[in-house]
């Protein structure tokens, strides 16, 4: 929700200071690693139920999304087509390339799935440290790569602001909270019934965006200490804080737990995806013509987005998600793991 309104303000040419990704590159690592850690070796049926699993939660919707705008932008070579459907498109510098603006992330996160089996298996043979090492030698690499003068991953800024290099320490984060709640669980740790580290991490997370406010709001944009805070301190207090939100009996919690909250928050990916379709060539064009009175007209984008994405969730993406998990699930599996 906070993304569309970035894209669509109230007031015109305002932005949200805050990368909201952040919350979500930490909570996919956290996930990732909470679901599909194990201390045995990486079977066949493994990879299988893993990958399997990603193409199904991300690709139905994505594909049939990317046709779309492709068939209404209608003037793309074969080139942007092709990197669009293979979900490498956000590691070239050409924005007219990334057919929906907000797919860019799509691509920092098949990134991580891709690596996150080597860090699941060197995290059991030895520990995080060492996968995190090698994101860090990566990253090296990939600064050298930005040196060349070339699209493919173009500049440093470009690294750090558009790619999984820039980003793998909220994914580690996240894998940190994981593998420290799965130890609590397996030594019989109990819920603790304060909420020291959920208030711990929603004032830290808070005084943190509060400081990158402060920085946008200056007439000279620091990128660098920009990227600082939002891409290597944001990530500790958002883990802090969910976990928190997962060990601890707050209220916050209880109230996240609601049903409808849960639902919404499925429905998020379709509407994370459709969100800018329905802007540029719904309501800019033609909306706009017919609601004169901005507030209403961003309202009035955000319900159809609202119910686009219901409908795209209900009658699309979880049938096909749970279709192609069926498909590719081993006889003796009853139950694939889902998120």
């Amino acid at each position: 929700m906070v993304v569309f309104f970035d894209h669509f303000p109230f007031v015109p040419e305002s932005h949200v200071v805050i990368n909201v990704l952040a919350f979500f590159f930490v909570l996919s690592g956290f996930l990732i690693v909470h679901l599909y850690y194990t201390e045995k070796n990486l079977t066949t049926n493994w990879f299988r139920n893993y990958f399997v699993n990603r193409f199904a939660r991300i690709y139905p919707v994505y594909f049939l999304l990317v046709t779309i705008a492709i068939l209404l932008a209608h003037n793309h070579s074969l080139i942007i087509v092709l990197k669009n459907y293979t979900l490498t498109h956000a590691l070239f510098h050409n924005q007219e390339a990334i057919l929906i603006q907000p797919s860019w992330s799509l691509t920092v996160e098949e990134c991580f799935y891709a690596f996150a089996p080597v860090i699941i298996y060197l995290t059991a043979r030895y520990n995080l440290f060492i996968p995190f090492l090698i994101s860090v030698g990566m990253t090296i690499i990939a600064l050298f790569i930005s040196k060349q003068n070339i699209s493919f991953l173009h500049t440093p800024e470009f690294v750090f602001s558009t790619t999984y290099f820039g980003y793998f320490i909220n994914f580690f984060t996240g894998a940190f909270v994981a593998l420290l709640v799965r130890k609590k669980n397996a030594s019989g740790t109990e819920h603790s019934k304060g909420m020291m580290w959920t208030l711990a991490g929603t004032v830290l997370t808070a005084v943190i965006c509060g400081i990158m406010a402060y920085i946008y709001s200056k007439p000279q944009l620091n990128t660098d200490l920009l990227l600082l805070f939002n891409n290597v301190l944001l990530p500790f207090p958002i883990a802090m804080l969910y976990y928190g939100l997962v060990m601890e009996s707050s209220y916050l919690k209880k109230v996240l737990s609601i049903k409808l909250l849960g639902f919404l928050g499925r429905t998020s990916y379709s509407f994370y995806l459709v969100h800018t379709l329905i802007i540029d060539y719904i309501a800019k064009p033609y909306l706009s013509g017919f609601i004169a009175n901005r507030i209403l007209l961003v309202t009035t984008t955000f319900l159809i987005c609202t119910a686009a994405s219901l409908i795209l969730y209900l009658f699309y993406e979880e049938p096909l998600n749970k279709g192609i998990r069926r498909l590719f699930k081993p006889k003796k599996v009853q139950a694939a793991i889902s998120i």
